[in-house]
């Protein structure tokens, strides 16, 4: 997973990065929560309940088996 700055941040995921989940392995160990899988929705992106991070499949992505 790679992690983006942009206006707002959020994590690029590839399809071997699902099923997403957070926090993910770039996060500092002093921001951990509770590990939450993030359902990726039809617009291709999710958001963490506990922490707000946004997860979005890169442009092209192919989901197999989701």
């Amino acid at each position: 997973m790679n992690q983006t700055k942009q206006a707002m941040s959020y994590v690029e995921l590839d399809g071997k990065d699902l099923p997403a989940y957070c926090p993910n392995p770039q996060m500092p160990i002093w921001s951990t929560h509770p590990r939450v899988y993030i359902p990726v929705d039809h617009h291709g992106e999710g958001k963490c309940p506990y922490c707000g991070t946004v997860y979005k499949l890169k442009p092209g992505t192919v989901l197999k088996g989701h």
